[in-house]
């Protein structure tokens, strides 16, 4: 065996050894924190991904990590990198490395080690750690809990297991692994990224989500993304970036990967689910009528527009939309690629399931949002509709566009123009589009989202 050999097989980058922890997994036991009197005062967090070194503003703060795992997977391959800047905070939570429900179990068990690790790592190089606790369905319980000692001081988050948008909360699930915790590891606080559920139980350090956010700290003109490139508010924007998205917080907790169950939220989402039997009729701004049809399992199915959208040779009027829940998001309704046209005529009745079965009623809604409903909240939100069929209509320095679909394609052009009409074949490249003199993915967020199918 080579000396290079001998040194890979035995480093502690690949054994992992070193904290030996009890019982048959040999989990690393992150030592019991040891509170200060002032340390739960008005605590704030900072995510690992706005700390750096220059910070000289936020360092009564704790490190949180409730982020993608991709945000700070460096701290797993290289561990020693970042102890002198995590050092210099109050102290830091171990790494909430995924365990989401969906995830193959030795995936759980796996995350579960990195988290304890880490911790006990960091510990041992005199660092103040509390143990951030997660787990997946009942029978993660087995293992992750490991690791923590009893009366400790622990961290969860209840931002994804609250309602978000169109997606339900996911607080059975939630209580019913928090109160797991509760039984085993009796902690002697729990720090609660997040509003607590009501039910929630024992010693809570509630920590607001939104004044912990990058809103609330303290930056001079620009932040250091050690994972990605220095970027400045309202500077150049970079297309890697979403609209200020090193700045943005992308937090994220436990439960579904997907998230909670989809639900309605804006009134024009209402015509998505129904009765089993249903035809949702609703108009657009324009009073055009769509008629919605529902599945046997009360959600939609296909979806008929009586009308062009502005693109008469991509779109007959009417042309049908079948709805997929299953991708390219799991549980969203999607408009699949690429629609149904009727160019010849012979236009089939809107009044049976795809499997044969009569459809039964005709429910009438209103079928309209606000603008500030539809509007584009950032880059990925336009990015997503794109991705999931959407048509759209806006307005910006006066003059009307419309987005919509041929085939696989994204097709942009002045609105009733269709001599104006552009091909693109991603959302970002529909993003450098012009509009009245600017480039939409400048100003994507600012304009006036008129009409939105979804």
């Amino acid at each position: 065996m080579t000396e290079e050999n001998y040194n890979y097989r035995t480093s502690q980058i690949l054994l992992r050894n070193q904290f030996p922890g009890k019982g048959k997994l040999k989990i690393p036991i992150i030592p019991k924190f040891e509170a200060k009197q002032d340390d739960f005062d008005n605590l704030l967090l900072i995510g690992f991904d706005k700390t750096h070194l220059e910070d000289t503003k936020h360092l009564d703060r704790m490190v949180h990590f409730f982020l993608y795992d991709y945000r700070f997977e460096r701290i797993w391959k290289n561990p020693d990198n970042d102890i002198e800047k995590l050092s210099r905070y109050r102290a830091v939570l171990s790494p909430d490395f995924s365990i989401y429900l969906e995830m193959a179990p030795v995936m759980q068990l796996y995350n579960v080690f990195r988290n304890r690790w880490c911790g006990a790592y960091w510990a041992s190089k005199g660092m103040r750690v509390i143990p951030t606790v997660n787990w997946g369905s009942e029978a993660s319980f087995d293992f992750c809990f490991e690791g923590i000692e009893k009366g400790s001081v622990v961290a969860v988050s209840t931002y994804m297991a609250t309602e978000h948008g169109n997606r339900k909360d996911q607080k059975q699930w939630f209580l019913a692994g928090y109160n797991e915790m509760l039984r085993r590891i009796e902690p002697g606080k729990i720090v609660c990224y997040n509003t607590p559920f009501p039910e929630m139980q024992g010693d809570i350090v509630h920590v607001d989500y939104e004044l912990s956010s990058w809103k609330y700290m303290s930056y001079n003109k620009k932040s250091i993304d050690e994972n990605l490139d220095v970027f400045k508010i309202g500077g150049t924007p970079k297309p890697q970036y979403d609209t200020i998205a090193p700045f943005l917080d992308i937090s994220k907790g436990g439960g579904s990967a997907y998230g909670g169950d989809w639900q309605p939220v804006k009134e024009d989402d209402r015509r998505f689910v129904g009765n089993p039997g249903d035809i949702n009729r609703t108009t657009d701004r324009n009073g055009n009528e769509r008629e919605t049809k529902i599945g046997p399992d009360g959600r939609a199915i296909m979806e008929r527009h009586h009308t062009d959208h502005g693109f008469p040779k991509q779109h007959s009027n009417p042309h049908d939309h079948k709805i997929d829940w299953e991708s390219p998001k799991y549980g969203i309704p999607n408009f699949v690629k690429p629609q149904i046209n009727y160019p010849a005529g012979n236009i089939p009745e809107f009044k049976k399931y795809l499997g044969g079965l009569e459809m039964s009623n005709i429910v009438y809604l209103h079928g309209h949002n606000t603008p500030e409903e539809n509007r584009f909240k950032t880059i990925s939100d336009f990015k997503d509709c794109m991705v999931r069929g959407g048509e759209v209509e806006f307005v910006w320095k006066g003059i009307e566009y419309g987005i919509s679909h041929s085939g696989y394609k994204i097709i942009m052009g002045l609105y009733n123009q269709p001599d104006t009409t552009k091909f693109y074949e991603t959302a970002d490249e529909a993003l450098e589009y012009i509009v009245s003199g600017d480039r939409l993915r400048d100003v994507i967020t600012q304009v006036t989202v008129i009409d939105r199918t979804i």
